[in-house]
């Protein structure tokens, strides 16, 4: 099982998310990294588990969780509407699933990353100036995460807060990408990997 986890700063964390997707703290980037993760030709993956960590207006932190299950109402048209009514129904102090495979809580992204690593997952930061994802062994990359950011990247002071929870930092090569492009990247390289192409 891989794992990516996307923290956004200034994602809205209110269901009244905007036509205009960019004036919804870049919602738009967010939409392109759940397609990027789940979604091949005329099929899902079903090896991978999204966490989206939102820390923008009016009620942060927000915790939201999608795993495969062939029941989720997940589609390319209406991902901005998923994430609308699964914040809308978000309530402190419990985990709902709002709809199969399609969790939301009010947690903070250091204590998601934490929770990660209690399960013995290999923790990985998408940095530019990281390990080549080449160099990555086998033992590492089952049952790995994959944290990264929105087009601000993560705070500073976030990333003190995880630094030692950080197994180590890879690049993907050295140009910036988007966020949904480095997913990409990344499923693409898992997928060769480990069916040995």
């Amino acid at each position: 099982m891989r794992t990516f986890v996307f923290y956004s700063e200034k994602a809205k964390t209110t269901g009244k998310i905007k036509d205009d997707l960019m004036q919804s703290g870049r919602m738009d980037i967010v939409i392109h990294s759940i397609i990027a993760t789940f979604f091949l030709s005329h099929k899902l993956r079903k090896d991978v588990e999204m966490h989206l960590v939102f820390d923008g207006p009016p009620n942060p932190p927000q915790h939201l969780i999608f795993r495969f299950n062939e029941e989720t109402p997940i589609s390319k048209k209406d991902v901005a509407g998923l994430i609308s009514k699964m914040l809308y129904k978000s309530e402190k102090g419990k985990i709902k699933e709002i709809f199969p495979g399609c969790f939301i809580e009010k947690k903070h992204f250091e204590a998601v990353i934490s929770e990660l690593k209690e399960k013995n997952k290999k923790i990985f930061l998408l940095d530019l100036d990281g390990e080549k994802m080449e160099n990555l062994k086998e033992d590492e990359i089952n049952n790995s995460v994959f944290i990264l950011g929105d087009d601000d990247g993560i705070p500073k002071s976030k990333l003190k807060t995880i630094k030692h929870m950080i197994d180590k930092k890879i690049s993907i090569g050295p140009e910036m990408y988007f966020s949904s492009q480095t997913i990409i990247i990344l499923n693409n390289f898992l997928d060769k990997y480990l069916n040995n192409v």
